[in-house]
């Protein structure tokens, strides 16, 4: 057959098939599908991610509420004392009192998890202990100085 002219009164192609294609269909379920199971691996293998629920202000310390229980790692940089959390929460400061003095803290976020800085004009040290109470995570920073 050279052609799609008439031969003894039919075409040479078929006529088109009058059902939809189930192809598309099919690829477009495996798909989503595909999508589903993969989102469902993901957040079984994330873990939690830890969040800073609260920050509570008292005499010569300061007092983080956390989700769990975070990573910390402390350091003084010029007289500062600079906390790093493995953790995420927005950015918040205040002052805390030490011996009737002030010192300012500010929290924010940074690229492996949550900067706590705190400034003062005399040079600061640090204790850091945490306890789980009600459920969370409570680190308590007793400030002094140095």
């Amino acid at each position: 057959m050279h052609g799609s002219e008439l031969k003894d009164g039919q075409h040479s192609t078929p006529e088109p098939d009058p059902r939809p294609s189930l192809f598309p269909r099919v690829l477009f379920s495996l798909a989503i599908i595909g999508l589903m199971v993969g989102l469902m691996i993901g957040k079984l293998t994330n873990p939690d991610t830890l969040e800073l629920i609260k920050i509570e202000e008292q005499p010569a310390a300061l007092v983080l509420w956390f989700t769990g229980e975070p990573k910390v790692q402390a350091t003084t940089v010029d007289g500062a004392l600079v906390v790093q959390f493995q953790a995420h929460g927005l950015t918040r400061n205040g002052q805390v009192d030490i011996d009737g003095k002030k010192a300012n803290w500010r929290t924010q976020p940074g690229d492996n998890g949550l900067l706590l800085n705190v400034i003062a004009a005399r040079p600061l040290q640090g204790d850091i202990s945490g306890e789980k109470e009600e459920g969370r995570w409570r680190l308590k920073l007793s400030l002094r100085e140095e």
